[in-house]
């Protein structure tokens, strides 16, 4: 058997490509679901860390710093294994959507942070003068200034955590990993596999570029 019959079986790739497409539909809904909730949660904890009272402020900095020190593929495991220990069993999915997110809400939150920081005193206080109230001007005026900041990198971070959903099969979610293990053992040959990465390059490439462009862009933005 040479090669191509080995790694790019048509037939095989022709029963197994359905196959793959559920789990791509899993693996895209994951991504979209940790994405807006780590979103939400990691603006919330930058606003927790820059303007809450010190207790608060030093919860936000113990998350952020644990959640980016410890590998994902562990806090997936700790939410699905160890949880159950304390009578919360979440579904493959919830656990895996909940992990990703507490993750992207550590990243999201320092690059929020920073992207706040970044934005000139003077704004609040022009806010102030024109009888803005804090949280109307941190709406209106300093967060729309900071999104020029906060983009490129936010995007990265979102890309590893799409890359990042192929961890959930370990917790035997139908993701397109998963998918495509469980096709390869089904008509033992690796195409499925094969497939399986093709579809992922298939699916960063653009994302990856795009975050490119974006950091250029903005660069660019704010030269003039």
């Amino acid at each position: 058997m040479d090669a191509v019959d080995i790694f790019f079986n048509a037939d095989v790739m022709r029963r197994a490509f359905p196959i793959l497409l559920r789990g791509l539909g899993m693996t895209l809904a994951l991504g979209v679901t940790a994405i807006v909730m780590g979103t939400a949660l990691g603006v919330g904890i930058a606003l927790m860390r820059l303007y809450a009272p010190k207790p608060l402020r030093l919860f936000a900095v113990l998350y952020t710093d644990l959640m980016r020190a410890m590998p994902v593929l562990v806090v997936l495991i700790l939410i699905y294994y160890a949880l159950p220990f304390a009578g919360v069993v979440l579904s493959s999915f919830a656990a895996a959507a909940i992990a990703l997110s507490l993750v992207l809400g550590a990243y999201t939150a320092e690059v929020m942070r920073a992207g706040i920081q970044a934005v000139p005193k003077g704004q609040f206080e022009a806010a102030a003068a024109l009888g803005i109230h804090f949280w109307l001007a941190m709406r209106k005026v300093v967060l729309p200034q900071a999104m020029r900041i906060v983009i490129p990198p936010h995007a990265s971070n979102c890309v590893s955590i799409i890359k990042d959903t192929s961890l959930a099969s370990v917790v035997a979610m139908t993701d397109l990993l998963k998918q495509a293990t469980d096709a390869q053992a089904l008509f033992a040959n690796p195409t499925p596999l094969i497939g399986a990465a093709l579809i992922y390059v298939a699916i960063l490439w653009p994302l990856v570029r795009l975050t490119g462009w974006l950091e250029q862009r903005f660069q660019r933005a704010y030269q003039r």
